[in-house]
């Protein structure tokens, strides 16, 4: 492809930065298996890890989902990023400066600059307006006046400068139209604002600001980019108490935790995350050195926050007020546990301290020592229901704690306890018994005879139904590679063998002979690679694949994927070894010309006006001619070796 050269280079310089362990390690715990790093991959429910990072060749693949990809490809799909944002995030992690550079004097289509009336509000935009949300409320915050209240409700919680800063901690002014003149003077797209949740329109006309009058706490993805705002009253007669931004094509407030930004590394270092209920709860931590905690937004532990998490940590500890609130998000915590292998503890505050919130504690002479104390007698969550339920028992018959034990069971079965993998169900059961005080028999019969709850089987990557406009999905149900996208598979492995081809076995590989959407893609750059002089191996079409991502404007991901899983194939069943590579690829040269031979003489056989013995007896001449050059058809030259 032509013009995307300086492009071309920033790709090389970055991936050279970007050690694809170091990244991927930065987002999920790796451990060393031989020569390769295997992990849990976030891309499905992973149980046992099955995604390998590949030093070597600097990829990564999942044999169970089939994500894989080069560095690129693995930021694009962990935070839905397209090419050039994540091209963008690894060069700053990197400390790359990019090339200014714009093919055809036109804003590039990976959503940067992308005029509004072509696209509508989509990911960019709202990030975009998030931005400017974040500079107007932090600008707000130091204005002599309608910062002032802010300001001194800071100072009075005891929030520090740094934390301020750290956390961008901003406020809004106490009128309804601040951040909507401001827009205005500026310039900005009202569009985006109003599907960022930051201006709201009014019933009979006109506009007005979401957030009037509140502390306003960015709220950020896992990179720390702002994807949403919270706030908090300053003026203690409105309400309600605490206001969030809505769910946008960039916030779910049920995968989002507050602080995860900030925290993740800690998380990682302590293989635990502690979850607190209320933003400066989540500060106070930070400000006192304690920093693997982050905070839910007003909803309990949900399955997508332990997605998140268990990419980094093997224990979660809710730590909770002991209200009736915090006591419900622990019991609907239980399924969480039965759903994502990761371990739950339950802290709270009472019986350690008086002060109703880490908040409060931390600011006491000896909070951090009794915070650390709180974490530290954390209690399963396992054992905490069973020590409520005999603390609500206490007096009871036995026919009633016979009757709560089974329907504790009976919940538990129905939540899945019979369905996790062996090993786990083993652990839980006896946790269960232990915690029960009953015989772990007794756990297994309930399990037989409960109800099984039915949970979605895994469906191949390539079945997932994209319900974002922004990008293209390819449905392909249970694909698997023929003998001619193996054929692609061994180029993609060994970029040397391009060269021994002629240009009739060349054209085997034409884009218009394959079948799957994706294999056309894949075939297409391979291509459009070799044209180029960069080559058939994966590194040189993934690039090709972003470059024609970005001047299509569609998303490639899948193609990415297709063509790592082509070359993964290939290593796989050659075990890496460059002569059973070469042989794997000349049977497949010889399948696909023998096979593409008889569709030549099915279709002559349909026309009456050839003349049939001359076809037939080109179709034998064809035959002795691949027999001679490739051997029999069908015989496994591997077998044996």
């Amino acid at each position: 492809m032509s013009g995307f050269a300086p492009e071309h280079d920033d790709r090389q310089r970055v991936r050279d930065a970007s050690d694809i362990v170091a990244v991927v390690g930065e987002h999920l715990a790796l451990k060393p298996k031989g020569r390769e790093y295997v992990g849990l991959c976030p891309f499905h429910e992973d149980r046992n890890p099955s995604m390998c990072v590949i030093p070597a060749k600097q990829i990564f693949h999942c044999f169970v989902c089939g994500t894989g990809g080069d560095v690129f490809t693995f930021i694009q799909k962990y935070h839905s990023m397209g090419f050039r944002e994540s091209l963008e995030y690894l060069a700053e992690r990197g400390n790359i400066e990019l090339t200014k550079f714009n093919p055809n004097g036109e804003p590039n289509n990976s959503g940067a600059g992308v005029p509004f009336e072509h696209t509508g509000i989509g990911k960019k935009e709202i990030m975009t307006a998030n931005q400017a949300g974040q500079s107007f409320f932090q600008t707000i915050l130091t204005h002599p006046e309608h910062g002032n209240l802010a300001r001194t409700i800071i100072e009075k919680r005891g929030i520090s400068d740094d934390m301020v800063e750290r956390f961008a901690i901003g406020a809004s002014p106490d009128r309804w139209d601040g951040l909507l003149k401001a827009a205005q003077a500026k310039g900005l797209n009202l569009d985006a604002l109003i599907g960022a949740g930051l201006i709201k329109a009014k019933d009979n006309g006109g506009h007005y600001d979401a957030l009037r009058n509140r502390l306003i706490f960015p709220i950020c993805d896992q990179i720390g980019r702002v994807i949403a705002f919270g706030g908090r009253i300053m003026d203690e007669d409105d309400s309600p108490k605490y206001l969030n931004s809505p769910e946008t094509p960039v916030f779910r407030k049920s995968t989002t935790l507050y602080g995860i930004n900030h925290a993740q590394r800690a998380i990682k270092k302590e293989r635990t995350a502690v979850i607190v209920e209320g933003y400066t709860d989540v500060i106070a931590c930070h400000q006192a050195g304690v920093e693997h905690v982050v905070g839910t937004l007003g909803t309990a532990l949900t399955k997508g926050h332990a997605t998140v998490l268990r990419r980094l940590c093997d224990t979660v500890v809710l730590l909770f007020d002991g209200d009736d609130a915090g006591i419900k998000a622990a019991d609907r915590a239980i399924e969480v546990l039965l759903s994502e292998t990761i371990d739950i503890r339950i802290a709270a505050l009472a019986g350690f301290t008086d002060a109703k919130d880490p908040d409060e504690l931390l600011k006491r002479d000896g909070g951090a020592a009794i915070f650390t104390q709180v974490i530290a007698e954390s209690v399963d969550l396992i054992k905490w229901r069973f020590d409520r339920l005999r603390e609500e028992l206490k007096g009871a018959g036995p026919a009633r704690i016979t009757q709560r034990i089974e329907e504790e069971l009976a919940k538990l079965s129905d939540l899945g306890l019979g369905e996790l993998t062996p090993v786990r169900r083993s652990l839980m059961i006896r946790q269960v018994a232990r915690a029960a005080q009953i015989e772990e028999g007794v756990v297994i019969a309930a399990i037989r005879t409960g109800r099984s709850r039915q949970r979605p089987s895994f469906t191949h990557q390539a079945d997932i139904e994209q319900v974002d406009g922004e990008q293209e999905s390819y449905v392909e149900h249970d694909w698997a590679p023929n003998a001619r996208e193996t054929l692609l598979g061994c180029l993609l492995y060994d970029t040397n063998l391009w060269m021994l081809m002629s240009s009739e076995e060349r054209e085997l590989t034409s884009t218009t002979l394959y079948g799957s959407p994706l294999s056309r893609i894949v075939a297409d750059a391979l291509h459009s690679s070799a044209e180029n002089g960069t080559g058939t191996g994966l590194h040189a079409v993934l690039d090709e694949l972003a470059a024609l991502g970005d001047e299509t404007g569609k998303n490639l991901v899948e193609a990415e994927q297709r063509a790592t899983m082509l070359r993964q194939f290939v290593a796989r069943d050659s075990e890496a070894i460059s002569s059973r590579v070469t042989r794997v690829f000349n049977e497949c040269i010889g399948a696909v010309t023998m096979m593409d031979a008889r569709n030549v003489k099915h279709q002559d056989t349909n026309d009456e006006s050839a003349d049939e013995a001359a076809k037939l007896k080109a179709f034998i001449e064809s035959q002795r001619m691949n027999r001679k050059k490739f051997g029999r058809s069908g015989k496994n030259m591997l077998s044996g070796e």
